[in-house]
């Protein structure tokens, strides 16, 4: 493979990171907008489900956050790498 077929591969999978990226942005926006209707509809109860609920939606929310800085960190190495080329 030359370097320029590396290149564009390499560029080609950034692409594909930047597009998980979006995908993992949007759905951290989708899960904060479910704990904002779920703390509204469910103000004043005291159920155990609703912590429960909650408590799940926030660990979904940091496990992906951790995701999105997972892949901004490979993205960085990627490039870094392509730099060398």
């Amino acid at each position: 493979m030359s370097v320029a077929e590396l290149k564009s591969a390499i560029a080609a999978a950034l692409q594909q990171v930047r597009d998980g990226q979006a995908a993992i942005t949007s759905a951290i926006q989708n899960i904060e907008a479910a704990q904002g209707g779920l703390t509204a509809v469910t103000a004043g109860s005291g159920h155990d489900s609703v912590a429960t609920a909650q408590a799940a939606l926030a660990q979904a929310s940091a496990e992906l956050e951790q995701s999105l800085a997972a892949t901004f960190a490979a993205a960085e190495q990627a490039e870094a790498y392509a730099a060398t080329l």
